[in-house]
């Protein structure tokens, strides 16, 4: 079922040209996609950006969102179906947290909407995107940047309107 409708969102991504989201759920996160997608500038490395990697893809994000405190790294997803190479840094205020890093090796479609169950397959920016709460009420967002590398996000509920504006932040490098 997985299959046909990550067959069926590229076809209707095809057709439309670049991807506007879909899906429902009321208290869901919102899925932070724009209809017109902005190319983004190249970052140089600096203080107030942290690079995360899928072998040579470069993922680059603020070295503090949001004016959020640094409060560590993670190297695994309790939500995926399978173990992949996940590369990650915690933020928090308070009791709050945000989650933000990169997923490595699904290299398709088809392979990346099987990474999470009970997730909602959409679309930001033209790609494959899959949106899901964790048992613990993590609001998680993630889409297949490049093949081989996907973004993930997560927040926990009192910071989940900032992951839209964390995923605008993102730059990437080759």
């Amino acid at each position: 079922m997985r299959r046909l409708a990550a067959v069926l969102l590229l076809l209707t991504l095809a057709a439309c040209g670049a991807g506007t989201g879909g899906g429902g759920g009321g208290d869901e996160v919102r899925e932070p996609w724009s209809a017109t997608p902005q190319p983004k500038p190249a970052i140089t490395a600096d203080a107030d950006t942290i690079v995360l990697s899928c072998d040579d893809t470069g993922v680059r994000v603020p070295a503090s969102p949001a004016g959020l405190t640094p409060a560590g790294t993670f190297a695994r997803l309790d939500s995926l179906t399978r173990p992949h190479k996940v590369e990650g840094r915690i933020w928090s205020d308070n009791d709050e947290r945000m989650y933000v890093g990169v997923v490595c090796g699904a290299r398709t479609a088809e392979q990346f909407a099987t990474l999470v169950a009970r997730s909602t397959l959409t679309a930001y920016q033209g790609k494959p995107a899959l949106r899901w709460t964790t048992r613990t009420g993590v609001r998680s967002f993630m889409w297949l940047e490049r093949p081989g590398t996907a973004v993930y996000i997560g927040a926990t509920p009192g910071l989940a309107d900032d992951i839209r504006s964390i995923a605008a932040d993102i730059a990437f490098t080759a």
